[in-house]
């Protein structure tokens, strides 16, 4: 989707969004004053919140589609993930708000007095906030906008919502009991999980995070199509906001290659992986593997045999040695979830030079990247 639909289908959304909650602020505000029911006024500032953050997405999309210049060479894509921040930062004033307000009823109750005005109000939100969640969802995901989807997630809670204040004033209709002010407190909850949820995931963006499972393997195999490719390693992918993530990668080529083999490959790498997945692979590293002398590929098998023994150990890749320098290079992959990585790879270390003393190992303690 080119960057103008991208951009009118972000805006067009959202200012229903606003539209929606802007009536729904409205006609809750009015009857929760009416009925005396806190449960109903917070749930008008919740929407209120929602209809604030659309028009954030708006300012946050205008920004985000700045064409590039010199200072900003990649564009302005990240302004979304700052505007969802504001986003989060409205959803958990909000929630925080709500909840010293409810803990205050708690304290200090006050009876409502409800109407069937008031009740039809507050079904006829919870349907209208279904709706428009599952649609603002649903156009997020088309468009790969977070600040979309952080709305759309927002309308499915305050669906969840309306429909606890609707059970509360049944059951003060029903037993006389009144249960608003802990269903605000429920509410303000369900609001600050919310906000802490997408705090949560906007900064995976902006730190940056590990491709998904699906991506990741699918550009992979998409580069070992190449003829030429025997092994594909170390991706890195960069987002610069969703229309735009630079890729890195290396590659294992037999050591015959030519510099012009090489770079022919890079370029047909780089053109299948942005036709298949979008991708702009920017560097393709080169690993060169010894396939001529016999000698260096046993040597590459048994030092693969001793390396990957050794539990923890994830993958060991881009070997290459050099037989009248007897010197040799390999990159080895330790998981994360091993405590003494540092020792783990001391160990490998003098393993393989216990194998091989005659030899200089270089020997680098990779990350685990990409699945």
């Amino acid at each position: 989707m080119a960057q103008t639909d991208r951009e009118r289908v972000i805006v067009r959304t959202s200012i229903i969004g606003i539209v929606a909650n802007v009536l729904l602020v409205a006609f809750k505000a009015a009857v929760g004053l009416a009925a005396n029911s806190i449960a109903i006024v917070l749930d008008a500032v919740n929407n209120l919140t929602d209809a604030l953050s659309s028009v954030i997405t708006i300012l946050g999309t205008k920004l985000a589609g700045k064409k590039p210049d010199r200072d900003h060479p990649l564009g302005h894509g990240r302004y979304e993930y700052l505007s969802a921040m504001v986003i989060v930062a409205i959803v958990l004033y909000a929630g925080i708000t709500s909840l010293i307000e409810s803990v205050r009823k708690i304290i200090e109750p006050e009876v409502a007095d409800y109407s069937v005005v008031t009740l039809v109000i507050v079904a006829a939100a919870v349907i209208v906030k279904i709706v428009l969640g599952r649609y603002v969802t649903a156009k997020g995901k088309q468009v790969g906008s977070g600040s979309l989807i952080a709305s759309g997630k927002d309308a499915l809670f305050d669906a969840a919502i309306s429909a606890s204040v609707l059970a509360a004033a049944l059951i003060y209709l029903g037993t006389g009991i009144s249960l608003e002010a802990y269903v605000g407190v429920v509410i303000s909850i369900v609001i600050i999980k919310a906000g802490i949820d997408m705090l949560r995931e906007t900064l995976d963006d902006i730190l940056g995070h590990r491709p998904e499972g699906e991506l990741s393997t699918g550009i992979k195999r998409t580069v070992c199509e190449d003829p030429d490719v025997l092994g594909a390693y170390d991706l890195l992918l960069d987002s610069y906001g969703p229309d735009l993530t630079i890729g890195a990668i290396h590659v294992e080529v037999p050591d015959t290659m030519t510099a012009a083999q090489i770079d022919a490959m890079t370029r047909r790498l780089q053109a299948s992986v942005y036709e298949k997945h979008h991708i702009a692979l920017a560097t393709v590293g080169i690993y060169s593997r010894n396939t001529t002398d016999d000698e260096l590929v046993e040597m590459r098998s048994a030092i693969t045999r001793v390396v990957m023994g050794h539990e923890g150990v994830l993958q060991m890749h881009g070997f290459y040695a050099d037989s009248e320098q007897r010197v040799a290079s390999f990159d080895v992959i330790i998981d994360f979830d091993v405590k003494e990585r540092d020792e783990l790879y001391a160990h490998i270390v003098q393993d393989v030079q216990n194998l091989y003393p005659d030899y200089t190992f270089n020997i680098t303690l990779d990350r685990d990247l990409s699945d």
